[in-house]
C-alpha cells in the first residue's frame, strides 16, 4: 500500500511531501477508498521520519478531503464525493509568479474600452431615471426587448415575455433549477462538464448522474439508456464549445438529443454562453425545440463576466415559474446593469468587442497549437479554453498540482466530473486568462516540457 514509498527531493516541508507523495497514490487508484493507511508510527519508521511529521501530513490530507479518521477504524481514504474535488474556481489568482490559465476572463480590454466611452452618456439616456426603482423580478421590459431581439432565430423569437434577466448565467441556472425541479428528482449531464451544476444539484438536493460521451459529445444511446433507467427531469447541456472539452454538438448530434428528450418528456436545459464566439454554429435546441428548451446565455465569456448580465428564454408558463424563483432569490437584478448591457448591444459595441476578443483569441489557440499541438489536444479558432488529453503516465491532479508547483495553474478533468466514476485524465487551459501572449507562451512553454519530460516530472517520486 505504502510500500516503496519516496518523497521529492525537494525543498518543501517534509510533512507536505508526504502528502503529496500518498495524495497521488490516491488519485493513482494504488490507494482505493475505504483503504486503510498502516498505523502512523510504522509510516515514521519506514521513512526515518518523526511521528509528528506524518500525523501533520495526514491532517493536511484530511483537509484536502482525501483522507478521514474514525474511531476504531483508523485513517481511511475517502470517498470522492463532488465537494472533495478541486475547488470551483471563479476568479483569476494574483498570486505573485503564478500564470493563471485556469479561470475564463477577457483575453482583451475591449469591454473595458468599451464601458469607458459609454457611462459618461449613461445620465442622457431615457431610462436613467428608473435605475433608481424596484423593477420587475424578470427585470426591466426594455432590456429584456434588447435580448430578446439580440437573440431573434437563436430563442424566443423576439418575444420579451419569454425572457428573464439574471446575475450571469450561474445565477440563472440556479432559477431554473429551483423552478422546475423538485428535491430527489434526477438531472442528467455529460460526464465531464461545467462546474457550476454540481454545486447548484446539491444545494437543491437534485441527483446528478452523468452521460457517457465521445468526441461528438454525449452519446444518445447512452442518453436513451439513462432515461429509460433514471426517469430524469432534465438534461443539461453545454452544446456549443462545451466547457472544458471544447466540442460543439453537430446539427444531426442536436436533432438525435432531441429525439430522445421529446420521446421521455426530458426538459433540456441549454446552457450556451460560448455561442456568440463560435463561427457559425449550428442551430440551437431552442431554435427546433421551444417548447421543451430552456434556454441559458450571458455576456460573460463573449464580452466579460465582470458585467454579470445573463438571461434565461423559456415557454412563457416556465418563464414565470424561473421569475418567481428570482424574486425569491434577490427581488431582480441590477437595472444599472441590464441597462449597461442593452446599450452595448443596441450600439452595436457588443459586436466589435466581441470580434476584437475572438481575433485574440484566434492568436492564442494558434500559440497553444505551435507548441502543445503534437499532443491530444481539442479546441476551436476562437474558444477562450481546450481541453489537453494527458499522456501516460500523467493523471490530471498529479498534471496540475506539478503545473503550479512551475508556475501554471489549470484545473483538471475531476473539477468538471459528474458522479464518482473515473474520468478522462485531462486538464482544461485557458488561453484568454493569461495576462499576455508571452505570459501563454511561457506558461505552454511550461506545460510542454513536464509533458515531455514524463515520469520524471511526477510529484511524490524520484
Amino acid at each position: 500500500m505504502l510500500r516503496d514509498l519516496h518523497l521529492a527531493e525537494d525543498e518543501s516541508p517534509v510533512y507536505r511531501r508526504l502528502a503529496d507523495a500518498i495524495a497521488e497514490r490516491i488519485a493513482a487508484g494504488t490507494l482505493a477508498v475505504g483503504d486503510r493507511l498502516p498505523p502512523q508510527r510504522e509510516i515514521a519508521r519506514a521513512l526515518g521520519i518523526n511521528v509528528t511529521t506524518v500525523t501533520r501530513a495526514l491532517s493536511t490530507l484530511q483537509q484536502r478531503g482525501l483522507l478521514e479518521a474514525r474511531p476504531g477504524r483508523g485513517t481511511t481514504v475517502a470517498a470522492r464525493e463532488t465537494a472533495e474535488r478541486p475547488g470551483f474556481v471563479s476568479a483569476p489568482s494574483d498570486e505573485s509568479g503564478i500564470i493563471d490559465l485556469s479561470v475564463n476572463r477577457p483575453a482583451t480590454s475591449a469591454y473595458l474600452d468599451a464601458v469607458a466611452a459609454l457611462l459618461p452618456r449613461l445620465s442622457k439616456d431615457r431610462h436613467y431615471a428608473a435605475l433608481q426603482d424596484y423593477h420587475p423580478p424578470e427585470g426591466p421590459l426594455w432590456a429584456r426587448a434588447t435580448i430578446a431581439d439580440w437573440l431573434k432565430g437563436v430563442a424566443g423569437d423576439g418575444d420579451p415575455g419569454r425572457v428573464v434577466l439574471a446575475a450571469g448565467a450561474q445565477h440563472g441556472l440556479d432559477c431554473v433549477l429551483g423552478a422546475v425541479a423538485k428535491q430527489g428528482e434526477v438531472v442528467l449531464a455529460d460526464e465531464v462538464t461545467y462546474q457550476g451544476i454540481n454545486a447548484l444539484c446539491r444545494v437543491h438536493g437534485l441527483d446528478l448522474r452523468p452521460v457517457a460521451m465521445d468526441r461528438g459529445g454525449m452519446r444518445p444511446d447512452a442518453f436513451e439508456a439513462a432515461c429509460t433507467q433514471l426517469r430524469p427531469r432534465a438534461v443539461f447541456l453545454v452544446p456549443t464549445l462545451h466547457n472544458p472539452t471544447t466540442i460543439t454538438l453537430s446539427e444531426e448530434r442536436r436533432h438525435e438529443l432531441a429525439a430522445v428528450a421529446r420521446r421521455h418528456n426530458v426538459l433540456i436545459i441549454e446552457d450556451d454562453v460560448y455561442r456568440p464566439l463560435a463561427d457559425e454554429p449550428p442551430p440551437s435546441f431552442a431554435s427546433f425545440e421551444p417548447e421543451l428548451t430552456i434556454h441559458i446565455g450571458a455576456l460573460s465569456k463573449c464580452l466579460a463576466p465582470g458585467l454579470r448580465l445573463g438571461f434565461v428564454i423559456a415557454p412563457r408558463p416556465i418563464a414565470g415559474q424561473v421569475a418567481a424563483a428570482l424574486r425569491i432569490n434577490c427581488w431582480s437584478i441590477s437595472p444599472l446593469t441590464a441597462l449597461i448591457g442593452a446599450r452595448l448591444i443596441e450600439e452595436g459595441s457588443a459586436a466589435r468587442v466581441i470580434e476584437v476578443q475572438k481575433q485574440e483569441l484566434r492568436q492564442r489557440q494558434a500559440i497553444l497549437s505551435e507548441i502543445l499541438g503534437r499532443y491530444d489536444i481539442q479546441s476551436h479558432p476562437a474558444s477562450t479554453h481546450a481541453w489537453l488529453r494527458l499522456p501516460e503516465p500523467w493523471r490530471g491532479a498529479g498534471f496540475a498540482r506539478t503545473c503550479l508547483e512551475r508556475g501554471v495553474a489549470v484545473l483538471p478533468g475531476d473539477a468538471f466530473a459528474v458522479g464518482r466514476e473515473p474520468v478522462q485524465h485531462g486538464v482544461r487551459i485557458n488561453v484568454g486568462a493569461a495576462r499576455s501572449q508571452d505570459d501563454l507562451r511561457t506558461a505552454l512553454t511550461t506545460m510542454a516540457e513536464l509533458l515531455s519530460a514524463g515520469h520524471l516530472q511526477l510529484p511524490g517520486f524520484v
